[in-house]
């Protein structure tokens, strides 16, 4: 029986839930805004398969790629919607064209991100980009093995914990399964991801203050005037990437105007808490899937870094490392509509310590969930994540330099 007693000891996949016999696992979110499985013990009859389909207590050796590649799509304005280089949607256009189904993670009405499937290519912009939050599973690992049973191709995307959750719950490999996940920092809190929306919208409402909410969050009706969010918008550039929201507001006679508000990266309040790993899943500090332990057939990701070791191919609009770790993997690969030139994976880590290495625990994540959710995030973020006096002066005192160095 799955008993979770240190938060750090499970990663949210939701493989027990699904695979239980007698359905007596629920996912309930905890204060942090986490969801975590819940067994009624009166009905569990103890049988151990939501413990063997846990890829906390089920970890996977430690693997070498077979072959790596700085690739992008050749399609311009796949790669502009894509957070790298729109590799995944070279991936899964095959999938789809083929009578296949892909599995991926997108934005639901409330602005909550959540995994869910797609059986066309005009369905596959849905899962362009980067959600910086946790999805919920849901019910996709049921879904996508009867998909497989029935023959159907299937493209499972997600985190390396989740796709090590699939491949557990699956108990069996299927040839026409291709499991892709990516380079993962870590998962912010979906109710730390709620409660944002819910003081930002207001905040944008008012123009005066950040309210304070309840300790219960609440969905604003006023979310509903968000038309798009990206969390990573490639006007200013790839590597000067921006967080940016489409708002549609009414305005007289029943007319909408659209609005865009966008901050670069480092200026949001919620992309700055999340580089700060303040809010992420506890399992993060300690991830069960680094090293490609995941068992996915291909991990891809932001080749940060690329100016450095292939500046030739480095334009500014996005570049995906490409991490081949199974035969199946290389024959997907070898058949994308994309540019690709061989890389190494000494030279994609150079940029992407998150292959190997966890994030590591700030102090500061107690002080963040004491105040959490009773006080501004929004305030406490900015706060807590600002420089000091002393470091900004000596930013500025470097620029001064620099700008007289030039000169």
């Amino acid at each position: 029986m799955i008993n979770i007693e240190d938060k750090k000891e499970c990663c949210g996949c939701s493989a027990c839930v699904q695979r239980c016999p007698k359905q007596c696992i629920v996912m309930k979110e905890d204060e942090e805004g986490f969801l975590y499985p819940v067994v009624d013990k009166e009905v569990c009859i103890d049988c151990g398969l939501c413990e063997q389909v846990c890829p906390v207590l089920r970890q996977r050796e430690e693997r070498e790629p077979l072959e790596v590649y700085a690739a992008f799509n050749k399609n311009e304005e796949v790669r502009m919607q894509s957070s790298s280089g729109g590799i995944f949607t070279a991936l899964a256009e095959p999938i789809i064209k083929e009578g296949g189904v892909v599995f991926g993670a997108r934005f639901n009405e409330d602005w909550e991100v959540v995994h869910d499937y797609v059986e066309t290519v005009e369905g596959l912009s849905a899962f362009r980009g980067s959600n910086y939050v946790q999805s919920r599973i849901g019910c996709t690992f049921s879904q996508a093995e009867q998909f497989l049973k029935q023959g159907r191709k299937v493209l499972f995307s997600g985190t390396p914990c989740q796709i090590a959750g699939l491949k557990l719950f699956l108990r069996k490999e299927y040839e026409n399964l291709l499991s892709v996940d990516f380079i993962c920092h870590g998962v912010p809190s979906p109710g730390v991801w709620r409660q944002y929306l819910n003081e930002f919208i207001v905040y944008q409402g008012n123009k005066k203050k950040i309210s304070f909410f309840p300790s219960k969050p609440i969905i604003l009706n006023s979310i509903r005037d968000i038309s798009r969010i990206e969390f990573r918008n490639k006007r200013l550039g790839w590597k000067k990437y921006s967080f940016a929201l489409t708002l549609s507001v009414a305005i007289e006679h029943g007319t909408k105007n659209t609005v865009l508000l966008s901050e670069p990266y480092n200026k949001n309040i919620f992309m700055k808490g999340f580089l700060a790993d303040l809010y992420l899943r506890p399992s993060c500090y300690a991830c069960p899937s680094k090293c490609l332990k995941s068992g996915s057939d291909i991990t891809i990701g932001d080749f940060w870094g690329i100016q450095n070791v292939k500046p030739e191919i480095d334009d500014d609009k996005g570049i995906c490392c490409t991490i081949v770790s199974t035969n199946k993997g290389i024959f997907h690969i070898s058949r994308i509509d994309a540019d690709k030139i061989i890389s190494s994976y000494k030279e994609v880590f150079q940029g992407n310590p998150a292959l190997i290495n966890s994030a590591l625990l700030p102090s500061k994540r107690s002080k963040f969930y004491k105040h959490y959710p009773g006080k501004s995030f929004i305030q406490f973020v900015y706060h807590e994540t600002r420089l000091s006096i002393i470091v900004r002066c000596k930013i500025w005192i470097y620029n001064l330099l620099l700008k007289k160095f030039v000169k």
